[in-house]
């Protein structure tokens, strides 16, 4: 296994469980203390994880509250989404990213492209991709700031959505069902991501499978909107008629 493998596989396991010791990891993939704290000490520089005595967490930064929470779930999932999701994109192309804990692990795959403008009402995924080294611009839209999902939202992030043109928006969401299409838990966030379906030439819903067959509050868009849709596993009969119906491009994630 790779260094960079192996480090990648630290940081989903210390988001699973929000704490790990060094012996553990040792352990857990055979190889020397000494090794593990090389790893550690590189996701830290890096901001993937908070380094202390004999052992790693979540970064502060990540935040103490629901945007936390989410990334400790189906992160196998998440994972293996935000890595087919990235194909889609090519260097040179402008992308519009919401906040999500599902975006945040795309941002990770993105920040390996070069040559992209990202735009995003979400600080962590402004922090990924300005510790990449690959030339990408990044902007963070502005607006009234929650703590908890560490994100951009109100009039003034929806207004300085409409100064840009994109060739994708990228959306995680709150629910997705037959009858109403993508929805949000938070109107704000709804509102937000409508507009950057306006500016962007394809949208890609990116989203696990415990999102179908929910309910979320605030609509968000129809199925016939939705140019593709990145999952981990088939839709249940009825969306999956009614994704094929609004001819959305169904793309299953390899896990």
């Amino acid at each position: 296994m790779t260094p960079g493998n192996r480090q990648s596989k630290i940081e989903n396991i210390i988001r699973q469980h929000n704490i790990v010791t060094v012996n553990e990891l040792a352990k857990l993939f055979n190889i020397s203390r000494e090794t593990i704290r090389r790893d550690l000490s590189e996701l830290a520089q890096n901001g993937k994880v908070q380094k202390f005595h004999g052992g790693a967490s979540l970064p502060a930064t990540i935040g103490e509250g629901s945007l936390r929470d989410r990334m400790s779930e189906n992160v196998a999932a998440k994972v293996k989404i935000a890595a087919r999701a990235v194909k889609l994109i090519f260097p040179g192309e402008t992308v519009l990213i919401n906040t999500g804990s599902t975006t945040v692990f795309f941002a990770e795959k993105l920040a390996e492209l070069t040559d992209l403008t990202v735009i995003t009402n979400s600080s962590e995924i402004a922090r990924i991709m300005s510790h990449s080294h690959k030339q990408s611009e990044v902007f963070l839209l502005g607006g009234q700031f929650n703590c908890d999902n560490l994100r951009t939202v109100g009039n003034f992030a929806i207004s300085q959505v409409q100064l840009f043109r994109a060739h994708h928006t990228i959306l995680a969401v709150g629910a997705l069902d037959a009858i109403t299409g993508v929805m949000d838990f938070n109107i704000e966030e709804a509102q937000l991501a409508q507009a950057m379906i306006a500016q962007a030439n394809s949208l890609t819903i990116i989203t696990d499978c415990s999102k179908f067959n929910s309910i979320a509050s605030f609509k968000v868009c129809d199925l016939d909107q939705v140019t593709n849709l990145v999952c981990d596993r088939q839709p249940p009969d009825e969306i999956n008629a009614a994704l094929l119906e609004a001819k959305v491009n169904i793309i299953y994630a390899d896990l």
